[in-house]
Formats: structure tokens, sequence, C-alpha cells
């Protein structure tokens, strides 16, 4: 019993250090006060894991202002638990840079979160006009509403994707949001069929977006990249164009990670 109770005080003072972190990190500064109430907790308790994360190096403390920060101590550790992914950055950026030359719209990069199962957008182009989409670093979005959740989905083992949508939820988010389990299966099969995944205001209204996956050698989808254009500068006739050139690039980024079309993905 005291075991039992000792791990659950262990697990609410991990809840409490994450959660005044992620404060900091939306934050920026915030007071004792501030970071207390988002952790639920005590004016002192806050204090001293505050303390513990100053000593630590993670957090420091404006005198005058009685504010806490961030330093770059955690920026340093993420950098570095994300160096065997700079491949894929390096890969992926030459060909987002090229989509984006070639039609000045919103061009993302996708990675599936495995804990939230939703995407979680690594890599951006903005777009060079004024009304567009616009994605944050670090968002996440779930994968049943995006051309990139689809893509990151549909070139997967039919177990693995079977396993993965059981646990979707399949909320609505736009007025053309999938919420029925069998639609999406169908829809990602289709989408590994012509090659492309695509959504039409399912993530977001007034938006439509096109999505290719981006293999590793051993044939694994690891990223995928996406296309968004507002509705009204979306042309039909130039979509054959778009679908050509977007599954070329995302071959190229492929190929530069080794990938090859005659690799059996490792499942």
């Amino acid at each position: 019993m005291a075991n039992s109770q000792h791990k659950t005080e262990n697990v609410a003072a991990v809840l409490k250090v994450f959660a005044v972190l992620e404060s900091l990190v939306e934050d920026r500064r915030a007071s004792l006060a501030d970071l207390a109430a988002r952790a639920m907790t005590s004016k002192a308790t806050a204090h001293r894991l505050l303390n513990t994360m100053i000593e630590l190096g993670y957090v420091e403390r404006e005198e005058d202002t009685e504010r806490y920060g961030l330093t770059l101590k955690l920026f340093s550790l993420g950098a570095r638990s994300v160096q065997d992914r700079s491949d894929l950055l390096w890969a992926a950026d030459r060909v987002m840079a090229k989509l984006s030359r070639q039609t000045g719209e919103s061009i993302n990069l996708g990675v599936i979160d495995n804990i939230d199962e939703k995407v979680v957008y690594t890599h951006k182009y903005d777009s060079h006009y004024n009304l567009s989409m616009q994605s944050t670093l670090g968002r996440r979005n779930p994968l049943h509403s995006t051309s990139l959740g689809k893509a990151l989905l549909a070139w997967r083992d039919p177990a693995e994707i079977a396993e993965r949508v059981s646990r979707m939820t399949f909320e609505r988010s736009a007025p053309r949001t999938i919420t029925d389990k069998d639609v999406f299966l169908a829809d990602l099969a289709a989408t590994r069929e012509r090659g492309y995944a695509e959504e039409i205001e399912e993530s977001e209204a007034g938006v439509r977006c096109m999505a290719v996956p981006i293999f590793d050698h051993l044939g694994r989808p690891i990223a995928a990249m996406s296309i968004a254009f507002p509705l009204f500068r979306f042309s039909e006739e130039k979509k054959p164009e778009i679908v050509e050139t977007i599954i070329a690039l995302g071959s190229e980024a492929s190929e530069s990670l080794g990938y090859s079309p005659d690799v059996t993905p490792d499942v």
C-alpha cells in the first residue's frame, strides 16, 4: 500500500514538472503564482520544483521581475534528440523549396505522433500570398482529417492501419471531416491507389490540401509533404500538373534517403 502511494506521488510530481515546463514554453515568462496555478499546486511546491530546475540549468529567474523562463538547455536537448532526423529534414527541405517556388502555396512536412495518433508539423514553407493557410511548427492535427495524416497512414501495413484507426475518435473539425471509420479506411485505400492523399475542407473550412509520403531506405513512410490551397485559388485544370509535381518531388525526397520502389517495407 505504501509503495503504491509512493508511486502515485512520484507520478503527480512528474506531472507538475511538465505542467510548469509546458507553461513556460507557451508563455515564455511567467510568475510563480501563474505557474503554481497552471500546475494545480501550491506556491511552495512550485517554488521547490522551479529551484530544482534552476539548479539543473533548465530554468532561469529574472531578478528584477521575479518571473521565470526556460534556458537554452532544454532546446539543446531537443536538438540532440532529433539529430537522427537531420537526413529527413535535409531531403525534405530541398523538395519543399522547389514546390514552394513552383506554386507559391503553403508547403508542410509532418510526422506521426505515436502517442496521440496525430500528425505533427515539423517543417514548413509559408505561402507567398497574403490569404493562405498558416501552420505552426509543433502543431498537432488529427490524422483522419488531414492529407498529411492520410499520406502517413495509407502506405502502412493493414494490421497497423487497423490498430491505429481503432484508437481514433473521428471528431469533426471542419464542414467535410470524415467521421466514419469505414469511409476513412476506403479513403486510405483510394489514396494508396492513386499515389497521393487529398482532403477538401476536412481539416479547415475553405482549404484544400494534397500530400505524398516520404519513405526511408527500408520503405517505411516516415514523413509526408503537403501543399495547401485556399479553395478560391485552386484550379481544377492545373490539378494533374500539381499532382504529377508533388508525387515526383516526394519520390525525389524518398530516393535521397535511400528508398527504392522495389524495397519491401520492414513491418
